[in-house]
């Protein structure tokens, strides 16, 4: 199920051009060739590198059960950038730890420069560990890039099943702390 997520034929990746499907580039290796996603997402966690995916509009669509989102988490992605959500995928990327974060009003990958080749830094989630919900984070590029995403965690349920790495973690704990 892992190597399923993110390979459906329609998906076009903008890093692997005129692939389709399960392609990416794998930048843990000279020259960052392209790969199957899942190749390159052992490479990265092999390495503790925690993954960003950038997206587009209605981010999710066709994907609402758990398992795209389960499949995300379990290849290493950390946070969700994109201009929309479909709104059960969002849930369920929670429910799985994962951060969805929302480009600003009009902004997208595209109009910041961003390609998909830098690394990201997030700044403002250990908020979510005080008890509040950060209504933006600081998001910046070794590319410099710089922009306030906007935090797509909508209540105070989803900001407690985040805060505990996702919803079964916070089942768990809820059932030691008894």
């Amino acid at each position: 199920m892992i190597r399923g997520t993110f390979a459906n034929i329609r998906l076009r990746n903008q890093i692997a051009p005129g692939t389709e499907g399960g392609y990416t580039r794998d930048f843990t290796r000279d020259g960052g060739p392209v790969s199957f996603i899942y190749d390159a997402s052992r490479n990265y966690i092999d390495q503790g590198t925690p993954l960003v995916v950038l997206a587009g509009k209605e981010y999710g669509s066709g994907s609402s059960r758990d398992w795209a989102a389960k499949g995300t988490a379990l290849l290493g992605v950390k946070a969700v950038i994109a201009e929309s959500y479909e709104r059960i995928h969002r849930s369920n990327l929670i429910g799985m730890g994962v951060l969805p974060l929302q480009f600003p009003e009009g902004r997208t990958a595209e109009s910041l420069g961003l390609t998909g080749e830098e690394s990201f830094s997030v700044a403002g989630v250990t908020e979510l560990n005080d008890g509040t919900t950060p209504r933006t984070v600081k998001v910046t590029t070794d590319s410099g890039v710089e922009f306030d995403a906007v935090v797509r965690i909508d209540t105070p349920g989803e900001a407690d099943y985040y805060r505990n790495g996702g919803i079964l973690q916070y089942v768990l704990r809820s059932l030691i702390r008894k």
